[in-house]
């Protein structure tokens, strides 16, 4: 056993993958730590109603977000992968899907200033939405998936550590009372944005890449290439932000509040993971094309060690859900308690859909099953969520939340098995 540990670690490419775990690690750290230390600060500052707004704010945007990254994270990343030792065609992809995403980026504007002008739900509070905005132009100038497919996530664990802890502490020095609730999109904007403008930089200086605008025909091919796994992620978006939208359309600001506090300290539990997964994905892409039984079997290890992991954490905070809440929240936020353990069964469905959806679906290249999956989640969770959070609220809409992403898995887990043991037979026929 220590024999296989030590083989493991001295191996070139994991070695790699424990580097990208622990740069993962810290970035996802940050992304667990600050808005837990922001989010009880914020309630207590700006109250639930407006805390509740900046939410639903993050959630429309949250659409663009999908928009501008147009899956990109995925097929970027396993393209720059495979291409590592070609210089010029990782130029070419960079230029690629970085032209795409401005174009994306330009479009996404277009809609909100249209909402924004037409829709008169959002013409009360359009500051908010245009600051929020500003996270997605930071996000659609950060290059991550370059980084994460040459597999040095090293480089942009500094630049995120530096922005997000300085706008952040801006955060607690100027909002000070209710009628700050616009500085507090705007600062968390400005280090999206800051990171990704010094992103950029690092690889122009040290990389040596050069940014060049692309044809329209070359936005068009990279659209056109990935839109099965952009409709999934979209699907995805449609069943967690929609539940938001609506939930704030129905309920208001407040039951928003409620419902996306204990749905964000869950997430917050369940993203532990998120590091090991995003370094896992150019890792076992090659996996995948090198020894594909042997690549199926380590993810089904990994998921099971995973989930045994999880109930580990999950059984305790369920059992001090209440006591959780108030720590985090304070006592007027208790209705949020019942939400947190319906919510609990995220993370671990979360992590199972990961593995048998994105860690093999999409490296066999099977985008259209995996799109088929979320459609189907899709249309089940706009029927539940429209019918139980009119009758249950923000209550409802958890129910509808946890049943949608059951279905998830069950769907990801048959077609992965199904693939393989096609591929079982392919291989026996031979």
């Amino acid at each position: 056993m220590i024999g296989k540990l030590k083989r493991f670690i001295h191996s070139p490419d994991k070695k790699t993958l424990l580097k990208n775990f622990f740069s993962l690690s810290v970035l996802q750290g940050l992304n667990l730590v600050l808005p837990l230390l922001t989010y009880p600060y914020l309630i207590r500052v700006l109250g639930v109603d407006n805390l509740g707004l900046l939410f639903f704010a993050t959630a429309l945007t949250t659409y663009f977000q999908v928009l501008t990254d147009y899956s990109f994270n995925m097929t970027a990343t396993k393209d720059i992968a495979v291409n590592i030792d070609d210089k010029q065609k990782l130029q070419e992809i960079f230029n690629d899907v970085f032209s795409s995403k401005m174009f994306l980026l330009g479009l996404s504007f277009i809609i909100l200033c249209v909402l924004l002008l037409f829709v008169p739900y959002f013409q009360e509070n359009r500051l908010i939405y245009l600051l929020t905005f500003g996270n997605i132009i930071g996000l659609s100038l950060f290059p991550v998936w370059f980084f994460q497919g040459i597999q040095k996530m090293k480089y942009i664990t500094y630049i995120n550590f530096f922005s997000k802890i300085v706008f952040t502490a801006a955060i607690f020095v100027f909002v000070k009372k209710s009628e700050d609730v616009w500085m507090a999109p705007l600062f968390t904007a400005l280090g999206y944005i800051t990171a990704g403008i010094l992103s950029l930089s690092y690889l122009i200086k040290d990389f040596k890449i050069r940014i060049q605008r692309q044809s329209f025909i070359r936005v068009k091919e990279q659209i056109i290439m990935g839109r099965y796994l952009f409709l999934s992620e979209l699907k995805i978006t449609l069943f967690t932000n929609t539940n938001v939208i609506l939930l704030g359309f129905i309920a208001g600001n407040a039951a928003v509040g409620y419902f996306s506090s204990a749905e964000k300290l869950v997430r917050a539990a369940g993203n532990f993971y998120t590091p090991f997964t995003l370094a896992l994905f150019p890792y076992m892409s090659k996996e995948m094309h090198n020894d594909t039984i042997g690549a199926y079997r380590s993810v089904v290890k990994i998921s099971k060690a995973g989930t045994l992991l999880f109930l580990v954490f999950l059984v305790p905070a369920y059992i001090f859900s209440e006591e959780i809440i108030t720590l985090v929240y304070g006592n007027e936020m208790q209705n949020s308690v019942l939400i947190f353990r319906i919510l609990l069964f995220i993370p671990i469905a979360s992590f199972l859909d990961n593995m048998f959806g994105k860690q093999i679906l999409l490296n066999l290249g099977k985008d259209k099953y995996y799109f088929n999956v979320i459609l189907a989640a899709t249309v089940c969770n706009i029927i539940l969520n429209v019918f139980l959070t009119y009758y249950y609220s923000y209550k409802g809409t958890a129910v509808s939340l946890v049943v949608t992403q059951l279905i998830i898995d069950v769907g990801m887990y048959y077609y992965a098995r199904r693939e393989i043991n096609r591929y079982k037979l392919t291989i026996q026929d031979a």
